[in-house]
């Protein structure tokens, strides 16, 4: 198993890298350029504490990218998350989720949130196997609630929850 590091600014470039070739299975290398752009650096800059990184000798084989608000001190936000597609399957993502939900109750954050695409069905089974529900949307799409445009003009997103520490 890889070691489990809070993330560094300096991991950047290696994180871009990462979204640029492991999405490249499912991805146009523009797609996957394009999604590697919700990762700007400032994610690390300022949020690096709260960001994790596995790593071996081979370099980052998953990454999480969460930080927890400073405009609403009950709240914590898992901004995005990637694994080697070799290593998915291994309970990665999953470690790094329970870090991250552990570090968060530990801060005295009460709530978990991300979100995700309504078509990322392995997504959306992910995070409901982690305790994670669907928040209400402006509509539902076959029992999913959806929120219309969440993320730009027809950028539907499914918002997940999940409580933590007790609350």
């Amino acid at each position: 198993m890889p070691d489990l590091r809070q993330a560094r600014p300096a991991d950047h470039p290696a994180l871009v890298t990462c979204v640029q070739t492991w999405w490249g299975d499912s991805r146009t290398p523009a797609e996957a350029r394009e999604l590697s752009l919700l990762l700007p650096k400032l994610f690390l800059q300022f949020f690096s504490r709260t960001s994790l990184v596995q790593e071996d000798a081979t370099g980052i084989r998953a990454f999480l990218v969460g930080f927890h608000p400073p405009d609403d001190e009950t709240q914590a936000y898992i901004h995005f998350v990637g694994v080697d597609p070799k290593l998915r399957g291994q309970g990665l993502a999953r470690d790094l989720y329970s870090t991250f939900l552990h570090h968060a109750a530990a801060s005295g954050r009460s709530e978990v949130r991300a979100v995700t695409s309504p078509a990322n069905t392995g997504s959306l089974a992910f995070h409901r196997a982690l305790g994670f529900t669907p928040e209400p949307g402006d509509r539902d799409l076959d029992g999913l609630p959806i929120h219309t445009d969440y993320d730009g003009p027809g950028q539907d997103r499914v918002c997940l929850l999940r409580r933590v520490g007790g609350a």
